[in-house]
């Protein structure tokens, strides 16, 4: 059947394609529709607002013989409805890490809902409701913070909603509270065989105070934490009826695209516009400070149009420097000392009583985030504000920086959260440039039409922000027993903190935290150690978090070079691990079972003629979560490595859906695979090289390892997954190489020429 939800417009204005009411949605499946199935349409004619903001799945609508009950609404995350559902609110987003399922399955779990019957909501841009507890006052997902700050909030809300539930019974029933138990969306009274459903109690439920104190649940009576829950978002992702940006289809709306500078720093001197607006279909085209936008009627209009457009650049404030010269530069930086991240002990004293010393460099690369769903964003003036509609990770940040671009207050921008096709940082951009680039464009356009910026690959992968390119300078210290006694490390690279709304929080005397994050708390029981930091203040390349961040290059020098060690003394690389974890029994614990595991010790079965195998460990921890991988490789004569196997164990508290942990997990091996394989964003004096997938390529499937998790047994409260299991990934597969081969590879991404015979 394809449905669709529709609300009353005035009539659009064809000069401006505007309309006197707020936008509509009007999505059909989009399965449906490709498969050409003629159906019934049902129309309903809701509140604008509400029809907005409705989230994936809303076209379903029960019928009922009059006026439903309304809906029972204990607190600002849960909603019970007369039908028995029961609505979540997320005030997180969903991007494909599961966020909208962990976080159902917890007030769920404390509510004893049915879990059939329990569907999701994303929230609107409330910081006041809906802030991340992590963050202070400001709404957003991000840092794998979503479970974690969510645990006991949404425990709370769940069990509060519970209590009203069992005391409207009580009172209904005139039966003890403590005889009433609740199981599956039944409230049940055992001795006078009294039950009904939750849609039977709530409006009843809704005359109860809300409980200050509400009794969680004992973990061993859990029925849903922990075990397997289905996902919430896959039967809607699978027949398309999710709603995506890229979905927004409203009446009168006009599609946005931007032709940007070829290199950071570079503006507009001048553009001709001529052959773009002879183009049918093509409404406006007008200079914003990031380009030349096109507006168009549909999204093939606006690419065929932008890419008509003379623009001539001044490139007088530009961005010269390659990726080389980059490099070269941080090299030099790296002969001298940093500002200083972490120190214990006396390190010159380590060194100069050294047996032995080692040092080592390695070099990482800029990478793009290249989500499966380009930027994109749909911005509509209303006579009060504006609305958005996007995958929305930091709603506060775009939020003022939207009202800053418009002149509004910031609770004049309204923002609805739909589902993002991946982000991996991208999306919460503390410059909200692709929000900030649409809101631009309606205001230079003066359109009163909705407008949706549409991104292409190309326009993401170059004109986009990256993970910084770093380099790692390391030095170890070893007495006459082989033990490691001194350790020094450091960085340099760029900030991806300075200038933005978290500097003050997080950049200390110079020192940003993301940039040495992995470095300066590194957990082996080293005891003389120094890391500094170099912070080039001269590159102009735009960089942003990137998925775990610093840790995803911090993990690679920190375990590669202890494996170097570790050989240099003559011992095996997990019981050197052990040895230096001793006061960190979380790390032995994911280190111990990983190695069992993999069969650590074991010699591994031969490869075919000509070829070398090898098996390789990493531990690291990030965003309080404790991951160890064993890999295991294969390398040709000619260098061509294959990923045969990893084994991961993690520990990341409780785990709330130990189904999405896995694969999580095993998304995160992909993606880290991804990048030690392929993944580099060249530049060339200024200008990026790779514009799509081509030049930028992403792991195929026959590339992807078999991926083994084992999850930690605990009953620490839960932690991250969406970033953890990308660190150890690299350095355990670059341990494994030189394993294999004797060589260490010091430059990600991989090269085959590095690992020939």
């Amino acid at each position: 059947m394809d449905t669709t939800i529709a609300t009353p417009l005035a009539a659009a204005d064809p000069a401006t394609h505007a309309t006197n009411a707020p936008p509509a949605i009007e999505n059909a499946s989009r399965r449906q529709f490709v498969q050409g199935v003629t159906g019934l349409t049902l129309a309903f004619c809701l509140p604008a607002s509400a029809t907005l903001a409705a989230p994936a799945g809303a076209g379903k609508l029960a019928a009922t013989g009059g006026a439903a009950a309304p809906p029972f609404e204990p607190n600002a995350f849960l909603r019970i409805g007369a039908d028995d559902t029961v609505t979540v609110i997320s005030k997180h987003l969903e991007m494909g890490q599961g966020t909208y399922t962990g976080l159902a399955t917890i007030v769920a779990e404390e509510l004893d809902a049915d879990w059939a019957k329990v569907r999701i909501e994303g929230a609107p841009a409330d910081a006041k409701r809906y802030n991340n507890l992590f963050w202070g006052p400001a709404q957003g997902t991000g840092g794998s913070t979503a479970m974690a700050n969510s645990w006991e909030q949404l425990r709370n809300a769940g069990a509060a909603g519970r209590a009203m539930l069992v005391q409207a019974a009580a009172k209904k029933w005139k039966v003890p509270a403590a005889e009433i138990t609740v199981k599956d969306g039944v409230v049940m009274h055992a001795a006078s065989k009294r039950k009904e459903r939750f849609g039977e109690l709530v409006a009843d439920a809704a005359k109860e105070a809300v409980p200050t104190g509400v009794t969680l649940k004992d973990p061993k009576d859990f029925r849903l934490v922990g075990k397997h829950a289905p996902r919430k978002d896959s039967a809607d992702k699978t027949t398309g009826r999710a709603m995506f940006t890229q979905d927004m289809q409203m009446h009168g709306m006009l599609v946005a695209m931007v032709a940007h500078p070829p290199r950071f720093g570079a503006k507009v001197q001048r553009f001709d516009a001529t052959r773009a607006k002879a183009i049918k279909g093509v409404v406006d085209v007008v200079e914003i400070p990031s380009g030349v936008a096109v507006l168009a009627l549909d999204t093939w209009t606006a690419k065929k149009a932008r890419d008509t457009l003379t623009v001539e650049w001044n490139d007088t404030n530009a961005f010269r420097l390659g990726s080389e010269e980059i490099l070269a530069r941080y090299k030099e930086m790296a002969k001298r000392p940093g500002l200083v991240a972490h120190q214990a002990g006396d390190t010159d004293a380590a060194f100069a009583k050294a047996a032995k010393k080692l040092s080592a460099s390695y070099d990482f690369p800029y990478l793009a985030h290249a989500a499966m769903e380009p930027m994109n964003c749909v911005v509509a003036r209303t006579e009060t504000g504006c609305e958005v509609w996007n995958g929305e990770q930091l709603h506060t940040g775009d939020q003022y920086a939207l009202a800053v671009v418009f002149g509004f207050k910031p609770e004049q921008v309204t923002i609805h959260m739909l589902y993002a096709g991946g982000s991996f940082g991208r999306r919460a951009n503390t410059k909200s440039d692709y929000v900030v680039e649409a809101a631009q464009i309606v205001k230079a356009s003066g359109t009163k039409a909705p407008v949706k910026l549409v991104w292409t690959r190309e326009d993401d992968m170059r004109a986009g922000y990256y993970r910084p390119l770093f380099h790692h300078a390391l030095e170890a210290a070893l007495d006459a027993e082989g033990r490691l006694t001194g350790w020094r490390h450091r960085l340099v690279g760029q900030s991806i903190l300075k200038g933005s709304p978290f500097e003050s929080m997080m950049v200390k005397n110079g020192i940003d935290a993301v940039s040495v994050e992995g470095a300066a708390n590194l957990p082996y029981a080293i005891p003389n150690m120094t890391v500094d930091l170099h912070t080039p203040d001269d590159i102009q390349v735009p960089v942003l978090w990137w998925r775990s961040v610093g840790s995803s290059h911090t993990a690679y020098s920190t375990e590669v070079f202890l494996d170097q060690v570790a050989r240099a003394a003559g011992k095996d690389p997990v019981a050197m691990r052990m040895d230096l974890l001793d006061k960190h029994p979380r790390h032995r614990g994911v280190l111990k079972l990983a190695a069992e595991k993999a069969g650590w010790g074991k010699p591994l079965a031969a490869g075919a003629p000509g070829t070398r195998r090898g098996r390789g460990v990493a531990v690291h921890e990030s965003f309080n979560s404790y991951v160890a991988q064993v890999a295991e490789v294969t390398v040709d004569a000619e260098g061509k490595l294959k990923v045969d196997r990893v084994v991961c164990a993690v520990d990341c508290g409780i785990a709330i859906n130990p189904d999405n942990v896995r694969a999580q997990v095993e998304g995160a091996v992909g993606f880290a695979l991804s990048a030690a394989l392929h993944g580099e964003i060249e530049l060339k004096d200024g200008q990026v090289v790779p514009g799509n997938f081509d030049a930028y390529p992403v792991l195929r499937i026959a590339e992807m390892p078999k991926v083994e998790v084992h999850i930690v047994p605990s009953a620490e409260k839960p932690t991250g997954i969406g970033e953890p299991g990308v660190p150890p990934l690299a350095p355990a597969v670059a341990n494994a190489i030189a394993a294999a081969t004797g060589k260490v590879p010091t430059r990600l991404p991989f090269s085959a020429d590095d690992l020939k015979a």
